[in-house]
């Protein structure tokens, strides 16, 4: 548990270090836009509290290294693979212009260089027909894992509209990785999520429930890359594990993502990249906390943004229970994806329709 410890103290104490001394850097690192349509804070807050995380997995996998080499050198090079992801990200954090494509090839190539360095590619989905192609194709397989990789980096920045909202999420679904890694016995993958863990929590210290600092594009495409990598590992080094196991523990960001784009192109005819108020989440925030939207107190709807993210919280856990249960059967974690998608869909027409039980709406 020494990683974890380590990897708290340095990513609490670097956001605080940041948090302490954004008057030297705030207009370059803040998030000062608070009337963007997708925007929900009411105070300009540092953006780069992903920059927190990166050096406590830095720094607690170097001392890991001393302990162990192979599963310290494990993790740096995981590091060094997720440096593409993570920097485009940052730099989005920083000049606000680095767009959405760009990203997405950065998280492509740095899922290529995992690849490379780790040996980890999907040669299965567990789908009839694919499965085929892409044992008779390998660059079809090496495609299909980059796209997967990047997808799920992406689908973690989707969802970081509010205070510990991704960051735990992440933190759940990164449980239920430890668990399976512990199961198979992968002390090199159980280490890396318990690494991220603890950067995780010295980071949501600071920014739940005060927002004090935001994970930032830099950090969500960091830990979204590191949950998938660490998948993809886990699913390729042990057969027993099925593929459809990290699917359903990080169903909730990926079928967040998924339902935006149908959302987005299908019912609104709008390009997918095009930012909107109309997330789940979002939709949580404006219907279900309901409190009344001309208060201007600044705490009270801090506390407002900070009550909107343990409804996701629950929302997560029910794909990342069943998946932690039945994490070797295939056909139950397909019949739980499957479940899943069609609560989540009820849920968000509920939520449009005004028809919300009403014992699941707060009031102040």
């Amino acid at each position: 548990m020494s990683v974890l410890a380590v990897s708290f103290l340095t990513s609490l104490l670097i956001t605080l270090w940041v948090i302490r001394s954004s008057h030297l850097h705030s207009k370059f690192s803040a998030d000062s836009d608070t009337t963007a349509i997708q925007k929900f804070h009411s105070h300009i807050v540092p953006r780069i509290g992903g920059l927190g995380i990166l050096l406590g997995l830095i720094i607690s996998l170097v001392v890991r290294r001393f302990e162990n080499e192979a599963v310290g050198n494990f993790g740096l090079l995981l590091i060094a693979s997720s440096l593409p992801a993570f920097l485009f990200g940052f730099l989005e954090d920083i000049i606000k212009k680095v767009g959405v494509k760009v990203r997405l090839i950065a998280s492509f190539i740095a899922a290529a260089i995992a690849g490379h360095l780790l040996g980890g590619w999907l040669t299965s989905v567990q789908i009839l027909g694919i499965d085929n192609l892409m044992l008779a194709y390998p660059a079809l397989a090496i495609g299909i894992t980059c796209f997967a990789v990047a997808g799920v980096a992406n689908a973690f920045n989707i969802i970081d509209g509010y205070n510990g909202l991704s960051s735990m999420v992440a933190i759940i679904i990164l449980g239920g990785l430890t668990y399976v890694a512990f199961q198979v016995g992968d002390t090199q993958i159980m280490i890396a999520a318990l690494a991220m863990i603890g950067a995780l929590l010295g980071f949501l210290v600071w920014n739940y429930p005060r927002g004090l600092i935001f994970l930032g594009d830099g950090g969500a495409y960091l830990v979204g890359f590191w949950i998938a990598e660490l998948s993809v590992l886990l699913t390729a080094r042990h057969p027993e594990v099925s593929k459809w196991f990290p699917l359903l523990l990080c169903i909730y960001p990926i079928f967040e993502t998924l339902f935006t784009i149908y959302r987005r192109v299908i019912l609104k005819r709008v390009h997918p990249g095009m930012p909107d108020a109309l997330h789940l989440h979002q939709l949580i925030y404006r219907r279900i906390v309901r409190w009344d939207n001309s208060d201007q107190n600044q705490q009270l709807q801090i506390y407002r943004n900070s009550m909107t993210s343990p409804y996701l919280w629950l929302l997560c856990l029910l794909g990342v229970i069943p998946a932690v249960l039945f994490w070797r059967y295939h056909l139950a974690l397909k019949g739980f994806a499957m479940l899943f998608a069609i609560s989540y869909a009820w849920l968000y027409w509920a939520i449009v329709r005004y028809k919300v039980p009403e014992y699941l709406i707060t009031r102040r």
